[in-house]
């Protein structure tokens, strides 16, 4: 089972040990990222080599449309570790145009349990639903509350205890949201970093 993709790490790892033998050996040592990445789950965005990152540079948490809720567990678990432990220097919510859960939290269709995950999306949607009609077009009101989702996720990252409490004792760490486009490989800085927490209001 799975035969090609175990030959295909064979074959990645050669490389690696060819391109540079010491590579894995470094790897075995602590890892001491300096940036989390907050992004989806979508197959088409892979978090390292989209900013060109070896493993071991790059602490990563991907979930369906790269929500940062409060009350999820696991996020927060990976916030703190990243913060708390790892003391990462830059978090990146990243989402991508085109993204599927935004759409499949606006189209009307029920889709079952991921319907109750989607729900804040839904919320930033209903938010900012006069300037998103204003749009023209399906594809730039879509685009747009891909923005608006980060946005929001970003305002979470950086309105959470984990984040205010590294700030508040005086530790280097930066809020940032972007989103990937999958037709040309770029990120766009959406200019909402936040450094620190009186910076939060601003994001609405």
């Amino acid at each position: 089972m799975l035969d090609h993709l175990k030959a295909n790490n064979r074959a990645w790892a050669d490389r690696k040990v060819s391109a540079d033998p010491g590579f894995f050996k470094r790897l075995e040592g602590q890892q001491a990222p300096e940036y989390l990445w907050i992004g989806c789950s979508d197959s088409r965005v892979p978090a390292n080599e989209i900013v060109d990152l070896d493993p071991g540079e790059l602490f990563v948490h991907r979930n369906v449309a790269n929500l940062a809720p409060p009350q999820d567990a696991n996020y927060l678990s990976v916030l703190q570790f990243a913060v708390d432990v790892i003391k990462v220097k830059h978090i990146m919510v990243v989402g991508h145009y085109g993204c599927g859960g935004v759409a499949a939290a606006v189209d009307g269709e029920r889709r079952g349990l991921v319907d109750h995950w989607l729900h804040p999306i839904r919320e930033v949607h209903h938010d900012h639903r006069h300037e998103l009609e204003a749009l023209d077009g399906d594809r730039a009101r879509w685009d747009r509350l891909v923005e608006l989702n980060v946005i929001r996720q970003v305002k979470n990252v950086a309105s959470d205890l984990f984040v205010q409490d590294a700030w508040a004792r005086g530790q280097e760490l930066c809020v940032h949201g972007w989103v990937y486009s999958l037709a040309n490989g770029l990120v766009t800085d959406l200019n909402v970093s936040v450094h620190r927490a009186e910076e939060i209001e601003r994001l609405g």
